[in-house]
């Protein structure tokens, strides 16, 4: 696990020992308690979906686009909703760029189990024209800074991304029917994602042999933990997905305590994102200024043709 872990090369020996020492007394070098999250800090930028998470001294962005494409033949009536990770090497300095690394991979997956397993955005939605035309919608997240407990960071990201986007509203026109005509903003306002619940990923961090448990663990934390596991829940304690990596078998017990904990902190995480969005909503509202260009035609047939 040790060597997997980005920021495990930065602590000397007896740093390792300080940290898992001042564990057993329940002390963190941060000062937080065993199951104290750290600070959530959740930001937007002036386009609609862009979000900005900090959470502690990790930072991450989130940016959700959508596009018009062919659906899936087997899933005529469903759009689509994929997750790309860019771990830049300025967040972390054993952070490669190029090619998504185990890390990234892994992070990607998480995010995107805990919102297509538990169904959070309603793909059938995204359906435009069945068969032929649906949205598909991309979530990147890019990483800033590593502080640690990069999972539960991007996952605030993506949400609060996806709550604030935006796609723009389409009807069919034509002799037969077939013409999508994508409306501007400025003639019909942009609709919102259908988003059913909020599937909040919680990480616990596990240390001496299992025996220690934390939540929320720093860089430093992760260097020295024995293994970890992420439970994606809402917060109506709905079980969305479950990641266990590295380290040992966890008792049942223990799994049990980490969901009761995981729903606690889950209710306030969801909280705290709805907050936010309810004020960037506000301030979206009044900043708000309609212009009238005209509106523009895509022709389904044209597209197949080419």
């Amino acid at each position: 696990m040790e060597g997997r872990l980005a920021n495990a090369w930065r602590l000397t020996v007896n740093d390792k020992n300080f940290i898992k020492t001042a564990l057993l007394s329940e002390i963190r070098i941060d000062g937080r308690k065993p199951f104290e999250y750290r600070k959530i800090s959740i930001k937007f930028g002036r386009e609609d979906g862009s979000s900005e998470v900090q959470l502690g001294q990790t930072r991450v962005i989130s940016i959700v686009t959508a596009q018009l494409v062919q659906p899936y033949r087997d899933r005529p009536k469903e759009g689509m909703l994929s997750i790309f990770t860019e771990f830049s090497p300025m967040a972390d300095p054993s952070f490669e760029p190029g090619r998504p690394g185990e890390l990234a991979v892994e992070l990607g997956r998480i995010i995107d189990r805990g919102l297509r397993e538990s169904r959070a955005v309603d793909t059938e939605s995204l359906c435009i024209l069945a068969g032929k035309f649906v949205w598909a919608v991309r979530i990147d997240i890019h990483i800033l800074d590593n502080g640690g407990n990069l999972v539960d960071a991007a996952n605030i990201a993506a949400l609060a991304s996806l709550l604030t986007f935006r796609r723009p509203e389409c009807s069919l026109g034509g002799e037969d029917g077939q013409e999508v005509i994508v409306h501007p903003p400025e003639i019909r306002e942009p609709l919102p994602l259908m988003v059913h619940h909020l599937p909040i990923a919680i990480t616990f961090g596990f240390f001496n042999n299992e025996s220690i448990l934390l939540i929320d663990p720093t860089h430093n934390e992760e260097a020295v933990m024995n293994g970890r596991m992420t439970t994606t829940v809402n917060a109506n304690g709905d079980i969305c997905a479950i990641q266990k990596g590295g380290g040992e078998g966890v008792p049942q017990r223990v799994i049990m305590q980490c969901l009761q904990l995981a729903t606690s902190k889950a209710a306030s995480i969801t909280k705290q994102i709805k907050d936010a969005v309810e004020a960037f909503n506000t301030e979206r509202a009044l900043r708000k200024i309609k212009r009238h260009p005209t509106s523009t035609g895509v022709d389904v047939r044209e597209k197949q043709n080419q």
